[in-house]
């Protein structure tokens, strides 16, 4: 069972602390350390020392600055009242009241998640990539949007990435705007 690097990033040092105990208590992870801020770990990244980051849903504007993430999947953590439309912006959530085997889970997925690099470098979306799109310009979640189309979160979360690897566009304002562009959705349907 391969063991994922994990790096943590939230300014609270409870909150941070305590996801860092709950996956060191697992067999899918490895932390290698809790930071207040997405800068700190820049050298990890361009290392590839770092599989997964654990990120505070209040850091997103500079997670979504930084170039440095590149690939690294994201995991966002809300431990405040914070906007969804934020929080899917992110590979995965957690909140502070996500169980150990919750939180287990979501690093197997999002680790396992497809890498861009393995994506077709076709820009035309898949019909599946585009019924996703859709659904996400209407403002579904992933967990709605695999209810929709029968399909799983994971799955969900990987034509997601597809999607921003072959538009470019990693916003949902965006993603919106190319679908009633590309005329996916009539914008009455919002």
């Amino acid at each position: 069972m391969k063991r994922y690097r994990v790096a943590i990033v939230d300014a609270a040092t409870v909150v941070a602390e305590g996801i860092a105990a709950i996956l060191s208590r697992t067999a899918r992870a490895e932390v290698v350390g809790c930071y207040k801020h997405i800068s700190e770990i820049e050298s990890l990244i361009a290392t590839n020392r770092v599989d997964i980051v654990f990120a505070s849903v209040a850091q997103y504007h500079q997670i979504e600055a930084t170039t440095m993430l590149n690939n690294t999947p994201v995991v966002g953590i809300q431990s405040v009242l914070c906007d969804e439309e934020i929080v899917r912006r992110f590979n995965a959530s957690v909140t502070i009241f996500s169980s150990p085997e919750d939180i287990e889970r979501i690093v197997s997925e999002v680790a396992e998640q497809p890498s861009e690099h393995n994506i077709s470098e076709s820009h035309e979306l898949s019909e599946r990539e585009r019924d996703v799109l859709i659904l996400v310009a209407r403002g579904f979640t992933n967990k709605e949007i695999a209810s929709e189309l029968n399909i799983s979160p994971h799955t969900v979360i990987s034509h997601r990435k597809n999607i921003v690897h072959k538009t470019g566009i990693r916003s949902v304002a965006g993603l919106t705007v190319y679908a009633v562009l590309n005329k996916l959705i009539d914008s009455e349907q919002l």
